[in-house]
């Protein structure tokens, strides 16, 4: 059966009503008085046919009492523009004059809702959340556990890693600390907490079920996925909800469910850790994402890639990533990495998916080094590799120094040798798919389109795309009947 990927947050909550329980009291001048006892937790009835030992079990009590009060909801509000009526003149039509009626000349807009969750990590108010929690919100409000609520600031999001940074004014709020993601094992007991369908401060557990799962659905280009896949209930509305271990840490940020439903039917996502929290301190020292760059492509050298290339490229054995191409310039070109190494760790850590490359690289900034065990040949030699950004060198970035990727909003695809060969150019991107609050969106740019030049700079490949920063002032490209195109932006 066909399986659905889909991320938690709610769409179009209405308001909750709060639920309360009533007791009757048949004398109504009585006095209740609550007594606090001891509960003694040790089996009583029953055969019993091994020794009970309380520590020897799992208990979450304390895990999950601390750790739901720094989970909090979150509604994130969106002005969306209705679709213009046509209005009716009564005096034209009195007259038999024809009228297809006039657009209003205002747009009118309603308010769309949507409802995740989030955790606070400091005590002075910031909140980590998905991104996909608050983009395109114009309002977001958030609930405490005890049921105060702030207006939010948005301080940052990062489309690549589903994570998002908020603010709110706040002092001496309960807080979630980081565990480590990387020393979760599996089988090991996790907690989920969030507010499926508007039911704030849920608590379900879980083991973890796998780690470094990669499942293609975040829509960036460069997208950064390594996934927790657990076995705790989620469902709509845990987006940005903690994970978190029996210690009470957090060890992750709940982000997307597998379900034919649209409902919990045993695989839920989280975002790790070591992801979570470097992402978290770039947006909150620089507004974005400080994002390293390895410069390769590659693939891991599993089953799959033994029989279809192994017996061309001489590799009988499974393990480690095979380097494709090198890009020129870039960290790993520098270093004097090759096409046709084989990279069997980076910084200790074995290659055993290609999540793992993907969250090792992305912990780091530019300038940070990273240690490469490469196979080459029949000799295995160490590298010291000094990460660069996007840009090709090894500057910190600005908020100013926008992603034009992800300005341009679509999903791009590079040109192969026989259809540039048609087109007549030297290479290019192709437009596969165009977002509807980006650049290429409002310049009316289609499917199919091919950029071969942004700001008058050539644009061959993907990686002339990455690392490009700031404004986009125009596109360039030919269209597949070879019709030239040239977009120019106005502010």
């Amino acid at each position: 059966m066909r399986k659905a990927l889909l991320f938690l947050a709610t769409i179009a909550v209405a308001a909750a009503a709060g639920g309360a329980t009533a007791w009757a009291v048949a004398d109504r001048n009585a006095s209740v008085a609550y007594i606090e006892r001891e509960v003694e937790r040790t089996p009583a009835l029953g055969a019993h046919f091994t020794a009970y030992e309380a520590d020897k079990y799992p208990d979450l009590t304390y895990a999950a009492e601390n750790a739901v009060r720094a989970v909090v909801n979150i509604e994130a509000i969106q002005q969306v523009e209705m679709r213009s009526r046509r209005s009716y003149d009564p005096f034209l039509e009195f007259f038999g004059m024809p009228q297809r009626g006039q657009e209003q000349s205002q747009p009118q807009y309603r308010e769309q809702r949507a409802g995740g969750s989030g955790v606070i990590i400091s005590p002075d108010g910031y909140v980590v959340t998905n991104n996909h929690v608050v983009d395109g919100a114009s309002k977001l409000r958030v609930t405490l556990n005890d049921d105060r609520t702030f207006d939010a600031r948005l301080i940052g999001k990062d489309a690549a890693t589903d994570v998002a940074l908020l603010k709110i004014e706040a002092d001496d709020l309960p807080t979630l600390a980081f565990g480590s993601s990387d020393a979760l094992r599996l089988g090991e007991w996790v907690l989920a907490i969030g507010s499926p369908f508007d039911l704030r401060s849920t608590v379900t557990a879980g083991i973890v079920s796998a780690k470094g799962r990669q499942m293609g659905v975040i829509p960036n280009q460069f997208s950064v996925e390594s996934f927790i896949q657990t076995d705790a209930a989620v469902n709509p509305g845990n987006s940005g909800g903690a994970l978190v271990n029996a210690h009470g840490e957090l060890v992750g940020i709940n982000t997307l469910i597998m379900s034919q439903t649209g409902s919990y039917i045993g695989y839920s996502f989280a975002v790790p850790e070591t992801i979570v929290r470097k992402v978290v301190m770039d947006l909150k020292e620089f507004g974005i994402v400080q994002r390293a760059m390895l410069g390769i492509e590659f693939r891991l050298i599993d089953q799959t890639f033994i029989d279809q290339m192994g017996e061309e490229l001489g590799i009988k054995e499974t393990g480690g990533a095979y380097v494709a191409s090198v890009a020129e310039g870039g960290s790993a070109s520098e270093a004097g990495i090759r096409k046709g190494d084989i990279i069997l760790d980076i910084d200790g850590v074995k290659l055993t998916s290609a999540s793992t490359l993907q969250e090792q690289v992305a912990k780091h900034r530019p300038n940070d080094k990273v240690r490469l065990t490469i196979k080459r040949g029949g000799d295995v030699k160490h590298f010291e590799v000094t990460l660069r950004n996007k840009a090709g060198n090894t500057e910190l970035l600005t908020k100013e120094d926008v992603d034009v990727a992800e300005l341009l909003g679509g999903r791009f695809a590079e040109v192969g040798a026989k259809k540039a060969q048609a087109l007549d150019i030297r290479g290019g991107i192709e437009v596969t798919g165009v977002k509807a609050d980006g650049i290429l969106a409002r310049a009316r740019v289609r499917e199919g389109f091919v950029i071969t030049h942004i700001n008058d700079k050539p644009v061959r490949s993907m990686a002339d795309l990455q690392r490009m920063t700031g404004k986009v002032r125009s596109i360039d490209g030919v269209y597949p009947n070879g019709r030239s195109a040239s977009y120019t932006l106005v502010e």
